[in-house]
């Protein structure tokens, strides 16, 4: 039957009878609720609400508002549902074929979606097998992840403990066959002092493996010692063959010191065994070499070396000689400094040392500075060299290498000290001793600069041996100047006195070497010395019967030792200030002394400014004679006067830019007081005198006196 529906889309069939093949085919029809008044669930509610419902249609409000009969207009609308309702029972009827066709795709698909739904329900059971098939894999990777880290946790541990246990037979053989300057030989003893750490480190946790390889290590370990202690002790005898740079087999030590290490870590004895044996032949070696040195040293001194009756205030005439020895000219050597403060110098102060040989080959001598900066700078030199040896080598630092040096070295610094205590306690020469002192703190600073401080007590200790020798020098200078009569020194001329010039020299030295590290102790005693000076240049100037020789020879003095001091010393030195303001004063005074050709009008000209000060000009009407005859002795002998004053002023200094000097400013004072006089004259009492006219005018007066200015 459903064959017989089946039609082709699109195709109209004839038209049977409605009613009974609906029948047959859809069966009875369930009654219509809206037709059954009679059913029990209808509520009267819910009638009042559908006929208010209809009542607000539009249709039913129309009907009511014209006054349609409602049953005739129901009849109606039924009559119009029974038409429709016909209607698509026809289309129902019509459509039935396709309605069958689409009853059996349905039917169709509802047997594809079962089986589908039997193959998902399978596919689901599946999953849930496969699920947990991965939840227990997982749970398998994890347990063998776990195993896996403990496993490797455990290898690392025991590798590490047999790596760090097992000897391996390239040690054995090496430790014992090869010589121990072999790089092969010193790689193992690295390894062999991890594994002797690392056995005595499981030793004390109690681990039973390590009584496996304890008696091995042993006897590697004494192998190993005994080898390097022949080893070191071999280099260090080589220090003591005659002629041998013990810096070489130091150097070669050096490339070793994990040997000392080695020793230290597993053989105390025979470490403290090498460095007392090491310690005993460089203190030997050291004390040796520079005891000859320094005696070599003191062969090529000068021969001439000042003695304690070369001081500054001693005659000329005490003794025909300076020094022993008849070579010497003069005592004034002794006080000056020429070109020995180059031995502070940077050039010389690191230079080469001096060879005594060579230098007693060539015949040359030197000055005690020059040998004294020599000796010291090859000790500077060699203890530098040492104390970093000393702390590379024997790994020492801080207190522990200031020790080790001072047994190394303390020998030798004690030769020097003694050495110097007893060539200082006899010196007499000043500068020498100064010069000493500043290579000290020169070399003082260099080693801290080279952060070595292993020689500082040693500079301290010098400097408190030269110190006290340079005051003891300058305070026997000192008195010698201050017990000096000048009465005793035989014949005096205003020229610059011999005493004067050694001070000049002599504090020009010490205040240029003292500008570079300058020193308050430096400065008292030369401001003592100095006040003594000027104290023996006033009692010499006394003995002169006239002031202006006396002038002269101060002044002569006061500028020879400006001169000398300003060659070596900076313009704003106390002692350079301290003579400018001498010589200016007793210049000014000596100008004042040579105006005597002049001193009538200078007189006139202060008594009159004096009086008009006071407004008394009226008591200068009876000077008319005066004046006349001060403006033309002025006139007539100035010139000569002049000449005269100009020879003398050159004849009496030795300096002649000092006497021109001095010339510049009589003529200048001279000028001012003519000039003076000019002002005086043109006051009323005195405005009138024919004199005037006789005047020579200012002007030409000053291009007159330009000629008579000195040119050299």
């Amino acid at each position: 039957m459903a064959a017989a529906l089946e039609v082709e889309p699109g195709v109209r069939v004839s038209e049977p009878p409605l009613e009974p093949e609906l029948e047959a085919e859809l069966g009875p029809g369930p009654p219509d609720p809206e037709l059954d008044l009679g059913g029990e669930d209808l509520v009267l509610d819910e009638v009042d609400v559908h006929i208010q419902a209809n009542l607000e249609d539009a249709l039913v409000q129309e009907a009511l508002k014209t006054g349609v009969d409602l049953q005739q207009y129901s009849k109606q609308v039924e009559l119009e549902l029974q038409e429709v309702e016909r209607a698509s029972i026809h289309d129902y009827i019509k459509e039935s074929e396709n309605i069958a066709s689409l009853h059996n795709q349905i039917t169709a698909c509802d047997a594809i979606l079962e089986r589908m739904e039997q193959m998902l329900s399978a596919f689901q059971c599946d999953l849930s097998s496969i699920s947990s098939e991965i939840r227990t894999l997982q749970e398998q990777s994890v347990a063998m992840n776990l195993r896996l880290k403990n496993r490797r946790a455990v290898r690392q541990q025991l590798g590490q403990l047999l790596d760090e246990l097992v000897v391996p037979a390239a040690m054995i053989s090496t430790i014992l066959e090869a010589p121990v300057t072999e790089p092969e030989f010193l790689e193992q003893l690295q390894e062999l002092n991890g594994k002797i750490n690392s056995v005595k480190e499981q030793a004390f946790r109690e681990t039973v493996a390590c009584a496996d390889v304890q008696h091995v290590l042993e006897k590697l370990k004494i192998k190993a010692v005994t080898k390097i202690r022949e080893f070191v002790l071999q280099k260090i005898y080589s220090f003591r063959k005659p002629m041998t740079n013990y810096q070489i087999p130091q150097n070669a030590l050096l490339k070793y010191r994990f040997f000392y290490q080695f020793l230290l870590g597993n053989e105390r004895t025979v470490a403290q065994e090498l460095r007392e044996q090491y310690v005993d032949t460089m203190s030997k070696i050291y004390l040796s070499y520079f005891k000859s040195y320094t005696s070599r040293l003191m062969k090529i001194q000068y021969e001439e070396v000042a003695e304690k009756d070369d001081l500054m205030g001693v005659e000329d005439t005490a003794k025909k000689g300076f020094f022993s020895k008849p070579s010497l000219k003069n005592r004034n050597t002794v006080f000056t400094l020429g070109n020995r403060g180059s031995v502070i110098g940077a050039a010389e102060l690191e230079g080469p040392i001096i060879v005594p040989h060579a230098a007693q080959k060539s015949d040359v001598r030197y000055p005690f500075e020059s040998l004294f900066r020599s000796q010291h700078y090859a000790l500077l030199d060699n203890s530098c060299r040492e104390y970093l040896f000393l702390c590379d080598f024997f790994m020492v630092t801080g207190p522990s290498a200031q020790d080790l040096f001072n047994a190394v070295m303390g020998k030798t610094l004690t030769m020097f000290l003694k050495h110097m205590e007893a060539y200082v306690c006899d010196c007499y020469d000043s500068i020498a001793i100064f010069l000493c002192i500043h290579i000290v703190l020169r070399f003082k600073a260099i080693m801290a600069k080279r952060n070595i401080p292993a020689v500082d007590k040693y500079w301290d200790t010098l400097l408190d041996i030269l110190w006290p020798r340079f005051k003891h020098i300058l305070e026997l200078n000192i008195q010698s100047i201050q017990s000096t009569d000048p009465q005793k020194l035989g014949f005096l001329d205003t020229r610059p006195h011999y005493i004067t010039r050694r001070y000049a020299e002599f504090s020009s030295a010490i205040v240029s070497i003292n500008q570079t590290f300058p020193n308050e102790k430096t400065h008292a005693l030369l401001g003592q010395l100095q006040v003594e000076v000027e104290n023996f240049v006033l009692r010499v100037a006394a003995e002169f019967s006239s002031r202006k020789e006396q002038l002269i020879f101060l002044i002569n003095n006061y500028d020879m030792m400006l001169g000398v001091l300003m060659e070596r010393a900076v313009e704003e030195s106390k002692e350079v200030e301290g003579f400018q303001q001498l010589l200016s004063a007793r210049t000014q005074e000596f100008i004042e002394e040579i105006l005597p050709p002049f001193g009538g009008m200078i007189a006139f000209v202060k008594e009159a400014e004096a009086l008009l000060e006071k407004g008394q000009l009226e008591r200068l009407r009876g000077e008319e004679a005066r004046v006349t005859q001060l403006a033309r002795g002025f006139s007539s002998t100035w010139k000569a006067a002049v000449e005269s004053l100009s020879q003398d002023v050159m004849r009496s200094f030795s300096n002649f830019k000092n006497g021109t000097g001095i010339i510049q400013g009589a003529l200048t004072q001279l000028i001012q007081y003519y000039h003076r006089f000019h002002k005086v004259l043109a006051q009323p009492p005195l405005r009138s005198l024919p004199a005037r006219a006789e005047l020579i005018n200012i002007h030409h007066l000053m291009v007159e006196l330009k000629k008579h200015k000195p040119n050299f």
